[in-house]
């Protein structure tokens, strides 16, 4: 990924090795050919990192670079998802090797694999998955993803036929560089601003542009013998340049895997982001190659054009996230006591001068990053519920 952050980022010579007799290393470091991330959000990486350290008891480290003490196992902390081959080369075997996840292919990592192409004599690189838009094709919104100018357009114009188009460069993240699109003029003139090269290599998203959008996240988290499910909402804020983004999450939190998302009392939007996001998570779960301990699905639920309500997912994340504070607060505190079920937990991103901070606040980042300007990152848990895990849960959980 080339950041100044990593320090050091050669991943030959690993040790498991550390010192003050720790059972083992956390190793926080930059996934190679990862997207390059922002200071505040590399700090909230560590501070998951770290967080993790604690729940394994072991020691803490950033970058790839030799160790020295006591043997012990290491348990990595990338910030992007690993190629396999990636992975192989750090000693990671499986999901109990680091928080994230490791894909077969670099598309992967990105929002292309989620559509299918236009047909059978769409380009297409050599890696394309094929088979696996077809297997979520149920669970996602209606879409394609193209690696030319001609199969963008042919794709602009069927999409046309149900109304406005969002136009989606598949590694683009934090909500920016999407646009919506009403004719195929209007994805011509798109395209002309849009590389030749990432479009023939990385490919560009066209899909059914939602109103009055929600997104939500859903998802499940295993680090050793203990897992946690999640369901939630995504919050829009406006950054320092006045322009919306990402401003975190708002989730909640029960012990245990999917099975236990199943007991919750959930209304039928939320039933059905469940059943979509573990419809994708099973499609990738078939792939050789795939693994992972951190996985998490954004949903978006809203009317098209034409006045119909729809559901679907809209990229899938194996790897740390913007919510994996939130994740990780609620593991920490459940660990502490048994018999915690159920957390509501926050994830909160802030640009610019903020409020008094609540006071059980976890802060992550509080100043000036060099790019984004003046933020705040903080986790809160709101709520905490002991016992039986079948609660009510018919509306979407939002901080107060």
């Amino acid at each position: 990924m080339g950041s100044a952050m990593d320090e050091g980022c050669d991943m030959t010579g690993l040790s498991g090795k550390q010192p003050g007799g720790a059972k083992g290393v956390v190793v926080v470091f930059s996934a190679p050919g990862g997207e390059t991330i922002y200071a505040h959000e590399w700090k909230t990486v560590v501070a998951v990192a770290r967080t993790i350290a604690a729940l394994k008891g072991f020691s803490f480290r950033q970058g790839l670079r030799d160790g020295g003490g006591d043997s012990g196992g290491l348990y990595f902390v990338p910030d992007d998802s690993l190629l396999a081959a990636d992975a192989a080369q750090l000693g990671i075997n499986g999901p109990d090797d680091l928080f994230g996840g490791v894909v077969p292919w670099r598309l992967a990592t990105t929002k292309a694999i989620t559509h299918e192409l236009v047909d059978g004599s769409a380009a297409r690189p050599k890696e394309w998955p094929a088979g696996f838009g077809s297997a979520v094709a149920a669970a996602v919104l209606p879409g394609y993803t193209a690696f030319s100018r001609h199969d963008a357009l042919r794709a602009a114009q069927r999409l046309l036929e149900l109304g406005l188009v969002r136009f989606k460069p598949p590694r683009a993240s934090r909500g920016r560089d999407q646009h919506t699109a009403a004719t195929v003029g209007d994805v011509e003139r798109l395209l002309d601003q849009y590389p030749s090269s990432d479009l023939s290599e990385y490919g560009l998203v066209l899909e059914t542009q939602l109103r009055d959008i929600a997104t939500l996240s859903v998802g499940r988290t295993t680090i050793d013998e203990m897992s946690i499910s999640y369901y939630g909402t995504q919050r829009t804020t406006t950054d320092n340049d006045g322009q919306p983004v990402y401003g975190g999450s708002d989730l909640v939190v029960v012990r245990g895997g999917w099975e236990a998302l199943d007991e919750l009392r959930l209304s039928p939007a939320l039933g059905l982001a469940v059943a979509q996001a573990r419809t994708y998570d099973a499609a990738m779960d078939g792939y050789p190659g795939f693994f992972a301990s951190r996985r998490n699905y954004d949903i978006g639920q809203g009317v098209d054009s034409l006045g119909i309500w729809r559901s679907g997912v809209l990229e899938a994340s194996w790897r740390i996230g913007g919510s994996s504070s939130a994740e990780l607060a609620a593991m920490d505190a459940m660990k502490r006591d048994p018999d915690m079920q159920i957390m509501h937990v926050s994830a909160v991103k802030q640009f610019g001068s903020t409020a008094p901070l609540p006071l059980n606040a976890e802060i992550h980042f509080h100043g000036e990053d060099p790019e984004e300007g003046q933020i705040t990152r903080y986790t809160v848990v709101t709520q905490a519920i002991r016992g039986p895990v079948g609660k009510p849960a018919d509306r979407h959980f939002r901080s107060k």
